[in-house]
This record gives C-alpha cells, sequence and structure tokens, in this order.
C-alpha cells in the first residue's frame, strides 16, 4: 500500500522535522532540487550525457526556491538555463530567497509577467516550479495569461519534456481538481513529488495532469519525532490494472462469452468475472433464450444478450467493439461445433478462447479444428480434452517412464503447440 498525503499534512511533517532541529528548511529545499534533476536523469538519461537548455518556471513560494536549485544544478552540469520568476524577488520566503541569490550569482532571471518579449525558441527541459502543492486559488487572469505565453514560448507542448515540481501548476492537490472551473494547469510529462505522493495525483484529473510520478526521498522518512497524521491510502501500482483517467469503457475492450443452456452456465459466469477482474471495460454474457432469466439472476456489472443459435450469435458479433470471445464452456458439442466456425470465420479475426466442448466437439479430427485457427486463439484444455485432441502425445505422457531418453510433458506439450499452430493452456 502507498500513503498519501494532503498538503497540510506534508506540511507537519516538514515543520515538525525543522522544529526537532533534524534539518532545516534550507537543506529540504536543496535535497528536493537534488531528487527533481536526479530523476529527470534517471527518466531520461540522454540529458545527462552533454549539455542542453532547459527554463525553469519559478513561482512566489518555496516552490519556486525548489525550481532555483534546480536551475544553478543544470547550470553547475553545464546546461544553458534560463530562469523566470513569477513575482517579485524581495517577496520570497527566507529559503527561496537564499537560493534565487545562489542562482543570480550564475544567471539572470525575467520576470514571467515580460516573458512575451523574450525572443521565441525552443529547449530541450521545462521545469514547473511555479505554485506546487501551496496554490489554493486558480491560475486566472494576467497569472495564467503568462504562464500559457511562457510555456509555448519554449517549448512547452512542442518537443521539450516537461516535469513538474511536486505537483502541476494549477492542481489541488487535495482533490485532483483544477483550481477553479476553468482554472489554468499545466500537464507534465514527468511529477517529481516529495516524500509522499499527495491525494490529488490520484484523483480526478491528477492521473492525466501527472503522468509519470517519482516520489523522491528528502530524508524525512526515519524520524520517529514526526507528527502522527491519518492518511489515505492507494493499492501498490503494481496491484491495479493501469487505465488513463480520458479511457472510457470500450478503450479497454469489450469481451463476450458465450454460455451453456440452462442449468449450464456456470464456468461461463466465472469467465466473465474474470474478465472483468484483469481490466475488460466491458463484458457481455451471451446466453440461449432459456437461460437468460437464470443468469440474470446471477450477475452484476455484466450485460447478456441472447446468443444461443449461430444466427443469434452472428448477429451479436456485428458490434465491432467486441473484440475478445470465449467459447465453449456447457455449450454442448453440438452446438459448441457450429459456432466455433460462425466465431472463427469473421473477415478481422478477434482474439478468441476455446475451452470445453468447443474442443471436444472435434474430438477425432483435430486437423478440421486447427484449420479454422488463426493467431489470436488460446486454447485451454484440461487433462481429458487435451487427451481427445491429442492421443498420441496424451498416451506417451501417461506411459510408465522407461529407459532412454525422457520425453517430458514440456516436450509434448511443445510438439502439440507447434502442431496446432497456436497456444495452449493445459
Amino acid at each position: 500500500m502507498t500513503e498519501l498525503l494532503t498538503a497540510a499534512q506534508m506540511r507537519a511533517i516538514e515543520l515538525a522535522a525543522i522544529e526537532a532541529g533534524e534539518v532545516t528548511g534550507l537543506e529540504l529545499m536543496e535535497r528536493a532540487g537534488r531528487g527533481v534533476v536526479e530523476a529527470v536523469f534517471e527518466e531520461w538519461p540522454e540529458l545527462a550525457t552533454t549539455s542542453h537548455r532547459a527554463v525553469v518556471l519559478c513561482g512566489p513560494g518555496n516552490n519556486g526556491g525548489d525550481g532555483f536549485v534546480v536551475a544553478r544544478l543544470l547550470k553547475e552540469w553545464g546546461w544553458e538555463v534560463e530562469a523566470v520568476l513569477y513575482g517579485d524577488p524581495e517577496k520570497l520566503p527566507p529559503d527561496a530567497r537564499v537560493n534565487y541569490e545562489r542562482w543570480a550569482a550564475l544567471g539572470e532571471t525575467a520576470d514571467l509577467s515580460s516573458v512575451k518579449d523574450i525572443p521565441e525558441h525552443p529547449c530541450d527541459l521545462v521545469i514547473d516550479a511555479l505554485f506546487g502543492t501551496g496554490l489554493r486559488r486558480p491560475l486566472l487572469g494576467a497569472a495564467e495569461s503568462q504562464a500559457d505565453h511562457a510555456t509555448h514560448r519554449f517549448g512547452f507542448f512542442r518537443s521539450s519534456k516537461t516535469v513538474a515540481v511536486d505537483i502541476a501548476t494549477g492542481l489541488c492537490s487535495d482533490s485532483g481538481r483544477r483550481l477553479g472551473s476553468e482554472g489554468f494547469v499545466l500537464p507534465a510529462d514527468l511529477t517529481v513529488a516529495f516524500h509522499c505522493p499527495k491525494v490529488g495525483h490520484f484523483l480526478a484529473i491528477g492521473p492525466e495532469a501527472s503522468r509519470n510520478l517519482k516520489i523522491v526521498p528528502i530524508g524525512l522518512e526515519n524520524d520517529n519525532r514526526l507528527p502522527e497524521v491519518p492518511t489515505a491510502r492507494t493499492a501498490s501500482s503494481d496491484t491495479v490494472v493501469g487505465k488513463d483517467f480520458f479511457d472510457h469503457k470500450y478503450s479497454n475492450g469489450h469481451a463476450l462469452v458465450l454460455t451453456g443452456s440452462s442449468g449450464k452456465t456456470g464456468a461461463a459466469r466465472l469467465a466473465g468475472r474474470g474478465a472483468l477482474r484483469i481490466g475488460a471495460g466491458l463484458v457481455t454474457l451471451g446466453v440461449p433464450g432459456a437461460a437468460q432469466m437464470e443468469v440474470a439472476s446471477q450477475v452484476t456489472a455484466i450485460m447478456l444478450k441472447r446468443a444461443g443459435t449461430e444466427e443469434e450469435v452472428s448477429a451479436v458479433l456485428e458490434d465491432t467493439r467486441i473484440n475478445a470471445v470465449c467459447l465453449g464452456p456447457g455449450a454442448g458439442l453440438e452446438r459448441a461445433r457450429g459456432l466455433v466456425d460462425t466465431v472463427l470465420g469473421g473477415v478481422d479475426p478477434r482474439a478468441t478462447v476455446l475451452d470445453a466442448d468447443a474442443l471436444t466437439a472435434f474430438e477425432g479430427e483435430p486437423e478440421t479444428l486447427f484449420g479454422m485457427l488463426h493467431e489470436k486463439c488460446v486454447l485451454t484444455p484440461h487433462g481429458g480434452e487435451f487427451a481427445r485432441l491429442f492421443p498420441d502425445i496424451a498416451e506417451q505422457l501417461n506411459a510408465t517412464p522407461t529407459q532412454g531418453p525422457a520425453y517430458s510433458k514440456v516436450d509434448a506439450t511443445r510438439d502439440a503447440a507447434k502442431r496446432a499452430g497456436c497456444v495452449v493452456l493445459f
């Protein structure tokens, strides 16, 4: 599980560490800036090999201070760096002011309000350190116009790579929403957050605005004197099927599972639930008329279509959004054999799983089945069904081992798959 923090919780943790004397605000800012640069070079190793051009957009708070650290470090790396400040340098917080002055010893700082006067030229990297988690009101009016003009002026939305420091400017770090109904948000190719991800990275438009999220430790992990704060949690990213924020159900596939007749629908219903679990956007059960009431009383989040006969199945398959089909469980041998031809006979082959009766229906004549298969087919026989399709190999598998070269199950499966020209799982 991943811990998520609100902006207030993050500030409380930082303040507790500073008041305990474990770290200074200036040290935290330096670690944050270095973490951004390291994350950039880790994400795009080619940027570390030679000098490039970067524009760092710095805001009037501590997020802007992080930006000045990034500007200084890139400059020391040999880059051509242009820092742009939104606000008055005299009004910067103390730590941000120190890093502004450190940067001033290396290069000039442009005023965001006068960016329109700078000649237009693209750059390799844009760092968004304008507001971060501290922003509580929309970036509107003159500020929005200036930020929008600056990002286009320096190649944002062109060939430049864009990095948000902690969170994309204009995005609420607690809700993931735009700050204001039509607030301006600067999306990023890479978002570098500190210590822990924020709630807003995962809600509303947060995933789309943040895109690739990296968490950088800044030395707050092992301090036992930090305050106990209630936090939200999200499942680890490796346990969740990734989907883009603007995807809809059809973006993630529509699976059709053909069921058996009344009393023989259970396996197909389980297959439908499995399709949903692995990330299908939509699942439809194709059900014979006599079994519709039975199936309807057993499922939720799954749609039903009457699809008992070959004609009914053909009609359902006219929907080109259906891109995967499962056929066989409980189907009955005669019905399954006809439906295999119906499902596999289309001009545009769909991913197809053939199981149970869809395999047994071709007992004694596997060549007929193999001649119908295409590269998107997967066969899933159990031991008995495998033996009906490959009796000679099954006999060898079940034979008493003798001296001489062993014919393993791996060898047998490899031979069967090669003969079938498809994938066989058993």
